[in-house]
């Protein structure tokens, strides 16, 4: 904090989430997503200060970048001659402007009677995407496994906010085309509300890929392969005699 003349220069640092932000710098008023620069700038403007708000960004980041530790500063003055907010008020008073939309939590219990009906052997003919290898993939797989637990994610180490992370585990000898993407659309469809438990077993009996519902398949930046195991049998050689037997 520095002060010349009754106004105030104050360095703050932030973290953001930037997934539903358009960057982080201030985006035109006809523009409908907005950067973090546009909420910066409106919660000093709460504070009512005389002068102009303007806040200048250190690190410039793209749509739906996240930073763990940005920086920008800006020039305060106070009405009626009024000291500066000590920087303990400031902070305080602008996480408060700051503070996140209500979210509806997941419903987590829905989630995992979905996740059931998808485990075993199945035809997920309508979890896959059409591409041109499909008239030659048969549709019929067996998930193994459909895991959904609280994750220890990476963020939760440098985040300064209780922020949850649910981490799905599908587990299966392959996969069709995007069928990963679109079982876990569907799950988050369940959980926030959007989808029945039952919509989902309509959706897996369908066997139809064009039934699966428009701009529902789960975008790819979540997605990891996190493990790949092979049984002895996967290794065998086989010869040419072998495979006429």
């Amino acid at each position: 904090m520095i002060m010349h003349n009754g106004r105030v220069r104050y360095l703050i640092f932030f973290q953001y989430l930037g997934t539903k932000y358009s960057g982080v710098m201030k985006a035109p008023p006809h523009q409908a997503v907005k950067g973090v620069q546009n909420y910066l700038e409106d919660a000093v403007r709460s504070l009512r200060p005389v002068n102009e708000v303007s806040l200048s960004i250190s690190s410039r980041t793209d749509t739906g970048v996240h930073a763990l530790g940005n920086s920008a500063h800006f020039d305060l003055q106070r009405q009626n001659g009024k000291p500066p907010f000590a920087e303990e008020v400031l902070v305080d008073a602008l996480n408060f402007h700051l503070r996140p939309e209500p979210i509806s939590d997941l419903d987590v219990g829905a989630m995992r009677d979905a996740a059931s009906l998808l485990v075993g052997t199945h035809n997920f003919s309508s979890f896959r995407a059409l591409n041109s290898e499909t008239p030659f993939k048969d549709p019929v797989k067996t998930l193994e496994k459909v895991g959904l637990e609280l994750g220890d994610a990476f963020v939760h180490k440098h985040f300064h906010r209780d922020i949850q992370f649910w981490e799905l585990t599908f587990k299966s000898r392959s996969f069709l085309y995007k069928q990963v993407r679109r079982m876990t659309g569907a799950l988050v469809a369940v959980g926030q509300g959007q989808m029945s438990v039952s919509g989902v077993k309509e959706l897996l009996e369908a066997q139809d890929s064009q039934a699966y519902p428009h701009n529902l398949t789960s975008p790819p930046e979540g997605l990891f392969l996190t493990r790949v195991e092979y049984h002895r049998s996967d290794l065998q050689l086989y010869t040419q005699e072998d495979s006429q037997s």
